[in-house]
């Protein structure tokens, strides 16, 4: 029982940390990379489509990434959802390819980037304890439900702590990490 719910709270803070890095993977550093369009959605026929199911989505150079529309009447419209994106940027159509140059990050951009992911990075670990109290919680229950004794208890509570400090180290790593990639020139 107390290895299931440790077993449990290991899982759901692994994907915590996966959360986290798909989440500051859509941040935009001064390189170009394919996920920063990820989240971007086109209007395909009347349904809201991910750009990666109508378009093939590439890096040019290192600040140039290149669309191109599977169809050719999705051109204008693909380009359309990238321009009235987020994301600020400017794509130019040369036939049925997309080019998209990425300019380079101004220091004071580079800030509110890195206020961005330590905010989220702040989420994480939030959650990450979310998690600990959960499974915290069901501990107490298996002790008042006199499924184990208060000592099974007190161990299982430092296991998941040491979890939970494991998984906040590796925020705090991915933190460091994703930071130094935004303020590389």
């Amino acid at each position: 029982m107390i290895e299931e719910i440790r077993k449990d709270a290991e899982a759901r803070m692994g994907k915590s940390i996966e959360a986290l890095r798909h989440e500051l993977a859509k941040l935009r550093t001064g390189r170009a990379h394919p996920s920063l369009l990820e989240h971007i959605r086109v209007d395909y026929y009347g349904s809201e489509m991910p750009i990666s199911q109508v378009a093939n989505v590439s890096v040019g150079d290192a600040r140039t990434l290149i669309v191109t529309p599977w169809e050719k009447n999705m051109v204008q419209v693909v380009e359309k959802a990238i321009l009235t994106s987020d994301l600020g940027l400017n794509p130019a159509t040369a036939g049925t390819t997309i080019r998209i140059p990425l300019p380079p990050l101004t220091e004071e951009r580079r800030r509110d980037l890195i206020k961005v992911v330590r905010h989220e990075g702040e989420n994480t670990k939030v959650a990450i304890r979310n998690i600990r109290r959960d499974a915290n919680q069901h501990f107490k229950e298996l002790v008042k439900e006199k499924e184990i004794s208060e000592d099974q208890e007190r161990q299982a509570q430092e296991q998941v702590q040491k979890l939970t400090d494991k998984y906040t180290a590796e925020v705090d790593v991915v933190l460091a990490e994703k930071e130094k990639d935004l303020m590389e020139m």
